[in-house]
């Protein structure tokens, strides 16, 4: 059967890219068109994935569906979110490269402000080149075939087995195949059961699942003069009951424990510096109109604080990320809703909807007279890089697609896993980032105010300021077996939101992706049509083990 799937997109570039790019091409491949293994979504869990198996012995083939490779890690998130984990149990894959990124500082006598070797709560950072050339470093050693410009068009399958993925520029053949996708394109195409949004708190017995308003309700209207919600709202809401501040789910309110499809804000991380050899100019925004920005007008003029957070990085740059604190940054809420489920053409305008928005927040921060003197100063000194991103004007090229699709698979992750059952019979990673939700939604209450929802601060130890940490079984990253027998899927992988929350940081994504390539290549090394939910844990532990893997929990 063949399950047709629109042309996807992980993070978009426009129709100038979809000539076909060879990126750290292998000379070590005849058909890069069949491979033991193909791996769908460069990633960094895709391009672990991709490592993983190449270093177990089998042919691997790295399929992106636009010319960048390396999603998050490669596209301007430069502030390793490790920090907040127990960084002695993230190891692989994700060690080695960033042991590599100092050595590369090292080797250009640039000495980095920690030490990768001592995993304590130091901050690790990096330029975004830097990420790429250490990635592409890996990928070529590891003889990876690695295509860009491959957007899936559809999957196709002889009963659970998938057969052949079809894309806009060739059609690929493998034993097994990984989905690493931030969006989950590839399980959908091959009609694995999937879900998006949030649970209501009943499904799976979740807290922190349903409506969460734990950020304070602003004094001011969300309706503009003829009583319509003003821009950058997302909902109407008069049933909201203003004592369900916080975490506390106790509230009877309509609704309020009910799930829906809304995802957390997406954003880009921009690489930005003061450096005036080095900085450009933000682009002006296209048809700016200081309408669209009345809400956070108000909310400045109430005396609100409105930005978004700097993390320092080396070469005199800065990581500008959305503000999970902050009221309005630089995530789009509500923006990436359709994300998933759009097609090329839809992607390639949400994209463009949140640089837009992007640089009109900028362009907000910098001119409007009702933002403070000192504020506008801070953000006017800041400009994009000359020495990044140079093939897309230095603007990066990632979308932060912080939630996705996940899988429906064989086990479901939730809170409970997480918080009151952490141990696991078949770890393949020790998870351990907070629970950490950035906005769901804006609702203006018809009452009075406005509110932000979704958000769940990080949920995590207080003494130490890292998740709590528990395993991610195997189980969780494979389909149902009468769904599919041959696909691993590592990133959008099988958990509630809740769950998500805590897996969806990069060095979770990285080794979870390097487990799923190392599985799929012990199952080619079994009988033909043998499916990836009968592999030995046994032996595919001693394997990620062999591959500096840790999985026993901390104490």
């Amino acid at each position: 059967m063949t399950k047709t799937l629109n042309s996807r997109r992980t993070s978009l570039v426009f129709a100038a890219t979809l000539a076909a790019i060879t990126f750290g091409a292998s000379p070590s491949f005849a058909d890069p068109s069949t491979a033991d293994v193909i791996v769908y979504g460069a990633t960094p869990g895709g391009v672990c994935a991709a490592i993983g198996a190449a270093r177990e012995g089998v042919s691997v083939t790295l399929l992106e569906p636009t010319n960048h490779v390396g999603g998050m890690n490669t596209g301007g998130l430069s502030h390793s979110d490790s920090n907040q984990c127990a960084r002695s149990t993230v190891m692989g894959l994700f060690d080695e490269w960033h042991t590599r990124i100092a050595n590369d500082y090292r080797s250009r006598g640039i000495e980095l402000p920690y030490d990768v070797r001592v995993k304590d709560q130091a901050i690790w950072t990096y330029e975004p080149h830097v990420a790429a050339r250490v990635t592409k470093q890996m990928l070529d050693e590891a003889g990876v075939q690695v295509l860009t410009g491959r957007y899936l068009l559809s999957a196709k399958k002889d009963g659970p087995r998938i057969t052949e993925i079809i894309t806009s520029n060739g059609t690929f053949t493998a034993n097994v195949f990984v989905d690493a996708t931030y969006e989950g394109d590839l399980m959908a195409a091959a009609d694995v059961s999937w879900t998006i949004g949030r649970e209501g708190r009943e499904e799976f017995g979740e807290s922190y699942a349903g409506k969460q308003y734990p950020k304070k309700k602003m004094d001011i209207s969300g309706f503009g003069v003829r009583g319509q919600p003003l821009p950058l709202i997302t909902t109407i809401d008069d049933n909201h009951r203003d004592n369900n501040h916080g975490n506390s789910n106790t509230s009877e309110a309509d609704g309020e424990v009910a799930g829906d499809r809304n995802v957390m804000v997406y954003s880009f991380r921009l690489c930005l510096t003061e450096d005036p050899e080095n900085r450009v100019p933000l682009p002006e925004p296209d048809r700016y109109d200081p309408a669209r920005f009345e809400v956070v007008r108000r909310y400045v003029q109430a005396g609100g604080r409105v930005g978004f957070d700097l993390y320092a990085l080396p070469g005199n740059k800065w990581d500008g990320n959305n503000s999970i604190g902050g009221q309005f940054s630089l995530g789009l809420v509500g923006g990436g809703n359709d994300w998933c489920e759009a097609d090329e053409t839809g992607r390639a305008a949400i994209w463009e909807a949140h640089k837009q928005y992007t640089l009109e927040l900028y362009h907000f921060l910098t001119t409007d007279s009702a933002v403070p003197d000192e504020t506008r100063q801070k953000y006017s000194r800041l400009g994009l890089c000359k020495d990044e991103f140079a093939d897309y004007g230095h603007f990066s090229p990632a979308l932060y697609v912080r939630e996705g699709r996940r899988m429906r698979g064989k086990y479901v992750l939730s809170q409970n896993d997480i918080l009151e059952e952490p141990v696991k019979d078949d770890p393949i990673v020790v998870s351990s980032f907070p629970i950490d939700s950035h906005d769901c939604q804006r609702i203006a209450l018809k009452d009075g105010g406005v509110i932000n929802e979704g958000t769940i601060f990080p949920v995590r130890r207080e003494d130490v300021k890292q998740g709590y940490a528990y395993h991610v079984p195997y189980r969780s990253i494979v389909p149902q077996p009468t769904e599919c027998s041959n696909l691993l899927v590592p990133v959008a992988l099988s958990c509630t939101h809740v769950g998500i929350a805590s897996i969806r940081v990069e060095p979770t994504w990285m080794v979870l992706g390097q487990s799923a390539g190392i599985a799929a290549a012990l199952t080619c090394k079994e009988q033909p049509q043998r499916s990836v939910q009968e592999l030995s844990y046994s032996r595919l532990r001693d394997r990620l083990l062999g591959q500096g893997q840790v999985l026993e929990l901390p104490r």
